[in-house]
């Protein structure tokens, strides 16, 4: 039975403030079905491009990645906040409405040559996911593809990812 994923997608106007409109995958998450199916399709486009390892950024970054990478037996690397991973680390920065963020990646957690997906549960404006792209790929990583279960198509996220394979399940 394929479920509608739409159906569990929460939305609310005017957050965080008036004209803006929230997407979250809450709803999605607390159903078991409808994670699990989410879930399956990242999985089986990841088999589709020889995933090894899997990466994703803050904690929504492993909300989707960490059971992908279970499913498939592999490792799943944390692009976190500076400061908040052990070991040797390099970092990227990005745009944010009101300044830069930066984002860093553990140097070990990327072999050169290694296949990797990167995921997140929403892509908006990219800034977090081209960050995480930046240092898979100065790690000597290879990109195959990107994952995300919802597309704000509006934020224009694709145009800073455009030259990679993207998988969308949801676009609003």
């Amino acid at each position: 039975m394929t479920l509608e994923l739409k159906d569990y997608i929460a939305t609310i106007p005017d957050y965080p403030e008036k004209g803006v409109i929230f997407r979250d995958i809450s709803p999605l998450m607390a159903d078991g079905t409808a994670y699990r199916q989410a879930t399956n399709e990242i999985v089986q486009y990841a088999r589709e491009k020889n995933v090894e390892m899997i990466v994703g950024p803050e904690a929504r970054g492993f909300i989707v990645g960490c059971p992908v990478a279970y499913q498939l037996g592999i490792g799943f690397a944390p692009a976190r906040k500076k400061g908040k991973l052990p070991n040797e680390t390099i970092s990227a920065t990005y745009n944010l409405e009101y300044g830069t963020a930066e984002l860093q990646l553990q140097k070990l957690a990327i072999k050169p040559g290694q296949r990797v997906l990167v995921t997140d549960d929403l892509l908006a404006t990219g800034g977090t996911i081209s960050a995480t792209i930046e240092m898979v790929e100065r790690l000597g990583g290879i990109v195959v593809g990107t994952a995300f279960i919802i597309e704000l198509t509006e934020l224009k996220g694709r145009e800073k990812i455009k030259d990679y394979d993207m998988l969308s399940l949801i676009k609003y």
